[in-house]
């Protein structure tokens, strides 16, 4: 990764960029108080000499004796017809403005210095700055080295803890990027913390990754498995017909063709409607009366000779597109046709919020144990009822998945005959 990419780097260079302000900010700041300090205090002293000398000469006391009284370090210079001063350094001193200080360098050497009119004459009194200069020296070389230094040590702090706290992120991206479309069982850890969050979410999805891709490999074998029989078949026949013409007729060849035809036609528009519906496409809706639909199946089945019970019918409405809520109404009662004893029940049913379509048989029923499983997309059970003669192995996955699709639900359970009921519940269309 580039480095100007690498969050360590930025971590590093961001904590060095805004702690240099801040320190550099800081040690100017710290340099020109120290200095203010100092100064003030040689101020305070050059103004308590110059009052302790104009009392003086208030006093009488003669000028020459009072400013040979004056300490080394402090140069007086009263001025006058006959100037006097407490060292030769002192002849050089400026008169300065009244109730103000000025910086004067005489000899080389920085003075404070301050005058006040007396009756004895102009009076200025400087007091050195030589030791404020040097501890303000002395401090801008201590932080012109202790800013650096402290600068340095922080970026190599911060890049170690950035480099060890980003440890477990590379170790995560290492092994995601590890993990191939044949390894989709592979999991990754990053411990207990945030990034152990993290991983545990990529596990959740890699986990749904491997389950949908497990799905559709089934899918797709089974599809190929259900579409090899028919198609076996008719070459199986013809074969046969090829081979010995006279063990077969011709209509008999023609209905195997036509019934495994419709039998693949079948499969077909089941697959193409499931794969539909996994992309969610929409469909065109408004509202449709869903007993019309349960009243209409019935009456097809009475045609075929079947006995069916509506006297629980009643009045339902959903919003869906019409023939995609009729598919899968007749993919429900083909499948409790086809496994009745005698009779099949229809219910509608709504209690404003939801509207209930419920289909049963008197037949054998279905296991609890693969009551769930029905609804898989070529399943399969070990009964009778499982090997539906006629039947392409979509019917109930079509319906779970349009039931899924208008945000509803179906659910397979006993009947009151011991058959199968499967209870389709749907949202109900707006009251117009």
């Amino acid at each position: 990764m580039p480095f100007s990419r690498s969050i360590r780097a930025r971590v590093t260079a961001g904590a060095f960029i805004v702690v240099a302000i801040v320190l550099g900010i800081a040690a100017v700041s710290t340099v020109q108080i120290l200095a203010g300090a100092l100064t003030d205090g040689v101020r305070v002293s050059v103004e308590q000499d110059l009052e302790t000398i104009g009392d003086q000469l208030e006093d009488g006391t003669s000028a020459a004796r009072t400013v040979d009284g004056i300490g080394d370090d402090v140069l007086v210079r009263l001025s006058g017809s006959a100037p006097v001063v407490n060292d030769d350094d002192a002849a050089a001193l400026p008169v300065i403005a009244e109730d103000s200080t000025a910086r004067v360098v005489i000899d080389g050497d920085a003075y404070l210095a301050a005058s006040e009119d007396t009756d004895a004459g102009m009076l200025t009194v400087a007091r050195p700055l030589e030791h404020v200069d040097d501890a303000v020296s002395t401090a801008t070389v201590l932080l012109a080295v202790g800013v650096p230094l402290v600068l340095v040590l922080l970026a190599v702090v911060v890049w170690v803890v950035a480099g060890r706290a980003l440890a477990p992120v590379e170790r995560l991206r290492r092994q995601v990027d590890g993990i191939g479309a044949t390894e989709l069982s592979r999991r990754v850890d990053a411990g207990d913390d945030e990034l152990g969050a993290l991983a545990a979410t990529m596990n959740r999805m890699l986990a749904r990754i491997e389950h949908a891709q497990n799905v559709q490999r089934r899918f797709v074998s089974d599809a190929s498995h259900e579409l090899r029989s028919p198609l076996a078949t008719i070459r199986q026949h013809a074969e046969l017909a090829d081979a010995h013409p006279d063990s077969t007729t011709l209509e008999e060849l023609s209905r195997v063709v036509r019934d495994e035809g419709t039998r693949m036609q079948d499969l077909v528009e089941g697959l193409l409607l499931l794969a539909r519906l996994d992309e969610r496409q929409q469909q065109p809706s408004g509202p449709v009366d869903l007993d019309d639909l349960a009243l209409d199946e019935a009456a097809r089945l009475r045609g075929m000779g079947v006995q069916v019970d509506t006297t629980g019918v009643g009045a339902g409405r959903v919003l869906s597109a019409p023939a995609l809520l009729a598919r899968a109404v007749r993919n429900l009662v083909d499948n409790a046709a086809r496994h009745a004893e005698r009779t099949v029940t229809l219910r509608v049913s709504s209690d404003g919020a939801l509207v209930r379509l419920v289909v049963e048989d008197d037949g054998a029923g279905i296991p609890p144990e693969h009551r769930q499983r029905v609804f898989d997309r070529f399943a399969r059970l070990d009964e009778g009822r499982a090997r539906d003669e006629g039947g392409s192995g979509l019917g109930l996955a079509i319906v779970r998945e349009i039931a899924e699709a208008h945000r509803g639900t179906i659910e397979a359970d006993a009947g009151a005959d011991g058959g199968a009921r499967f209870t389709l519940t749907l949202p109900a269309a707006p009251s117009s």
